[in-house]
């Protein structure tokens, strides 16, 4: 059998190889602005997210915690966890694990669904997130562990 040409074939399928190599040499020309924006897209969504959490942790502390620790975290019957030495002293795993497994012997009970409490993991992490927020501004208080109504 003999090969013949098919010239309606063979321009139909260089039109599509043509359109094939013009789709790639856009991807390459486009892979850089990508790489330069994703970053601050990533960078923009980790803000919202933390925006979100901090909202979030202001409605839960206000539910949970503010009725021992003080509506701004300034202290109560539970020491005052807006203190520059607290904030600086406690890294963000110590603070989940003092709110989702509470302090033994103490009235700190646990507030995670884990060990029996009322909050999601996610939502402890709500709370740490509202708690961090007051870092900036946090007051100096090296007397923070002080209970002032017990």
């Amino acid at each position: 059998m003999a090969y013949r040409d098919d010239e309606e074939l063979e321009a139909s399928t260089n039109r599509v190889m043509l359109v094939g190599v013009v789709l790639l040499f856009a991807m390459v020309a486009v892979f850089p602005l990508y790489r330069v924006a994703e970053p601050l897209n990533r960078d923009d969504a980790r803000a919202e997210q933390e925006e979100s959490l901090e909202r979030s942790g202001e409605q839960l502390w206000s539910l949970n915690c503010g009725s021992c620790h003080g509506t701004t975290g300034e202290g109560g019957l539970g020491p005052a966890l807006n203190s520059s030495q607290f904030l600086q002293a406690a890294s963000d795993q110590q603070i989940d694990s003092l709110i989702s497994v509470g302090i033994p012997g103490s009235q700190m009970s646990a507030y995670s669904q884990d060990n029996g409490g009322p909050l999601t993991v996610e939502q402890v992490k709500a709370i740490r997130t509202y708690i961090r927020a007051w870092e900036d501004n946090a007051p100096d208080r090296p007397d923070w562990r002080a209970m002032m109504g017990g």
